[in-house]
């Protein structure tokens, strides 16, 4: 394993890098206190700026790769719907709006699924990267939890959850929409 670990591009070490603080995530919000909800907060955005950065690096030194491409989004659904969890199994947001945005992400990844062996690439769109935006601009303060001289990280973060809640469903219906137009229709 760490041999193919060391044998990845730039690009795709970035991303492999965005998994690895998953677990780190996971043991820092199981223990929240003021300090380790600090800590997952500040490794949630550096693992979330590795998304950006992973891209920009694929394309620049042309490192694009059918691993890649498919390790990216993973990640990212891994890191978000873990960090959703450990929120809610704190007690600090509602369930129910971290159901739906899973089974957005199950669903949008069956369809690639289905699509791919198929030959169909269905990429990510613009909602789809905005939907994830939102998505760690509010998980970023709600992990953080506390109040940190006077402000309340909470209400900026229900604010940025249910705003990525409503692209979630919508960014959601748009790759039903594309899949059922250009794959299912076609077909």
């Amino acid at each position: 394993m760490l041999k193919q670990l060391l044998t990845l591009n730039l690009a795709n070490k970035l991303t492999f890098a965005r998994i690895l603080a998953v677990p780190v995530v996971v043991v820092l919000l199981e223990f929240p206190g003021r300090a380790t909800c600090l800590a997952a907060m500040l490794l949630l955005i550096a693992a979330s700026l590795t998304d950006m950065v992973d891209g920009m690096v694929a394309r620049y030194y042309d490192q694009v790769t059918t691993f890649g491409k498919f390790l990216d989004p993973l990640a990212d659904k891994i890191l978000v719907g873990s960090a959703l969890i450990m929120i809610t199994a704190n007690g600090w947001i509602p369930a129910w709006i971290v159901v739906i945005i899973l089974a957005r992400e199950i669903t949008v990844t069956g369809l690639r699924a289905v699509a791919s062996e198929q030959g169909v690439v269905i990429a990510a769109d613009k909602y789809g990267k905005m939907k994830t935006v939102l998505q760690i601009l509010a998980i970023c303060p709600l992990a953080l939890h506390f109040s940190w001289w006077g402000f309340d990280p909470n209400s900026v973060g229900m604010v940025f959850l249910y705003l990525a809640l409503l692209l979630t469903v919508f960014s959601g219906g748009n790759y039903l929409y594309t899949f059922y137009k250009n794959w299912l229709y076609e077909k």
